[in-house]
């Protein structure tokens, strides 16, 4: 019987083989992290192992993909707070068990439904944010993922949307950012809460004083100077918080629940040091501007409420034809715009010494469909309108700019609007700074698709000026503080993360 043949290889090829086996698991750093990732107890063995094998099965595109997009992080070395991770991948990591059936809805572009803890971004917002992120390692990973974006045959948005038309968020092409509208990165990121943060707020004149409230009742202040901290975390309601606002010496916080209660709390101390009951759900609360003794709150019993703050006295009410779901006071605190459940946005007059309420005028919605206003704000000057403003967003998508009467006091007259993509939650907008009003009107507004949006109200097209990406849920609420270099947003996941706004001249 003739031998076989005995195959020896030499030691050059045994390396090769070794280093090609190490290539191969360490070829996806994704998975790299998941192996070294340690279960929680709450995981399910067989879904990480389901989990570990598709990731091995992934296409060569989307590796490559992965790697530009942790050779970004890499760069952006200061995404991190008090020594944690990246809240959303932290999320990728441990999914509870039934993940599917806790989803919300979202669209096709959300990590949710794509099982990546960020979604990717194209060429055309890469290239579009590389004037605010200038370092020399930055341009050559842009360089890396264009290549990558033209061999696999990726395409540019070709969507467009002018003022008044209707589009989706991310439909709207974009030029490149105005300089005072770049970023330079994230300043911190907040992520210890486990439930939605509905709404948050800097200080009254305060840089770095930031308050969030929680869908699971808590209210949490922060100072995001360095280095960043939480100052007090606030707990007594039993549901969400739905609004909070600062006195005007930050001493204080008012805030209303779905609890049917407003409670009052000294942030020094910690402490709620008064509860005003309720019987129907609080959805929205502000101090008055001059004399912070009056404190209005608008509920889901159609009215706003005029408390004494000191007492916890009814002063006055007026009613509305609708649940009252957001309010602002002008400055000079003679009027309260409010925005009802109908998507009615209405001015009353209001009498800074009592707290007597008469209602001015209102501005119903031409919509057939009526839906609920999720924010509604007051500024003292825009050159757009040449003069006061509000700025007022709908849950069906409706962004509407109007300048406000001098000569008529409260009496709202249209001056543009932008039709984006309807929200599933009470996603908020805001006006941004006054640094570039020479330039524009510009509006930051958060989204379903995890993503925070700038639109330039003054360009008839191409709206949409500049994108910030880094949430891996729907984005609800959007804050400034009062140097106008940070810029705060928050998530269903529970994350907090503050932006830091590029230096202008």
């Amino acid at each position: 019987m003739a031998e076989q043949p005995i195959v020896r290889s030499s030691s050059v090829d045994v390396d090769q083989k070794v280093k090609k086996n190490k290539d191969d698991v360490t070829a996806d750093p994704v998975v790299f992290s998941c192996m070294l990732q340690p279960s929680t107890s709450d995981s399910d063995p067989n879904y990480v192992g389901v989990r570990r094998l598709l990731l091995f099965r992934k296409a060569e595109s989307g590796v490559l993909r992965r790697k530009v997009y942790f050779v970004l992080i890499w760069v952006l070395k200061d995404w991190r707070c008090n020594g944690k991770g990246y809240a959303a991948y932290r999320n990728y990591i441990n999914r509870p068990r039934n993940w599917e059936n806790l989803h919300i809805p979202s669209h096709s572009s959300t990590p949710g439904n794509s099982g990546r803890w960020i979604t990717s971004p194209g060429p055309l917002s890469l290239s579009f944010e590389v004037d605010s992120w200038s370092t020399s390692r930055f341009k050559d990973v842009l360089h890396l993922f264009s290549l990558q974006e033209v061999q696999s045959g990726g395409q540019a948005l070709s969507h467009h949307t002018s003022v008044s038309s209707n589009a989706s968020d991310s439909g709207h092409s974009r030029r490149k950012a105005d300089a005072a509208y770049s970023f330079v990165g994230m300043h911190c990121i907040f992520d210890q809460c486990k439930a939605m943060v509905t709404v948050l707020k800097f200080g009254h004149m305060s840089s770095d004083l930031l308050a969030y409230g929680v869908s699971d009742g808590t209210l949490t202040v922060c100072n995001v100077s360095e280095p960043p901290s939480i100052v007090k975390k606030l707990t007594g309601h039993s549901k969400d918080v739905t609004d909070f606002d600062f006195s005007l010496n930050n001493q204080y916080i008012a805030s209303s629940s779905l609890d049917k209660t407003v409670r009052i709390w000294d942030i020094s101390k910690g402490l709620c040091i008064r509860v005003i009951y309720g019987v129907s759900s609080q959805l929205c609360i502000r101090f008055h501007p001059v004399n912070n003794n009056l404190l209005s709150v608008g509920n889901a019993d159609k009215e706003i409420t005029v408390f004494n703050f000191s007492t916890g006295r009814v002063v006055n009410k007026s009613t509305f034809g609708s649940e009252v779901t957001a309010m602002d006071h002008d400055h000079t605190g003679q009027l309260i715009f409010c925005g009802d459940a109908l998507g009615c946005i209405y001015s009353v007059q209001m009498n800074s010494h009592t707290g007597t309420l008469s209602r001015s005028h209102s501005n119903r919605s031409s919509s057939s469909r009526k839906s609920p206003v999720t924010t509604v704000q007051y500024r003292t000057f825009s050159l757009l309108a040449r003069g006061p403003v509000l700025l007022s967003l709908t849950r069906d998508g409706s962004l509407s700019f109007f300048s406000v009467s001098l000569e008529i006091q409260g009496y709202l007259t249209l001056r543009c609007s932008l039709k984006l993509a309807p929200r599933l939650h009470s996603i908020r907008a805001s006006f941004c700074p006054l640094l570039s009003l020479e330039k524009g009107e510009y509006i930051v507004v958060g989204s379903e698709e995890a993503n925070v949006y700038f639109y330039d109200l003054t360009r008839p097209r191409h709206t949409c000026v500049n994108k910030l990406q880094g949430h891996g849920y729907p984005v609800i609420g959007i804050a400034w503080n009062h140097g106008e270099n940070l810029l705060a947003s928050s998530d269903f996941g529970g994350t907090v993360i503050v932006w830091k706004r590029a230096k202008t001249n």
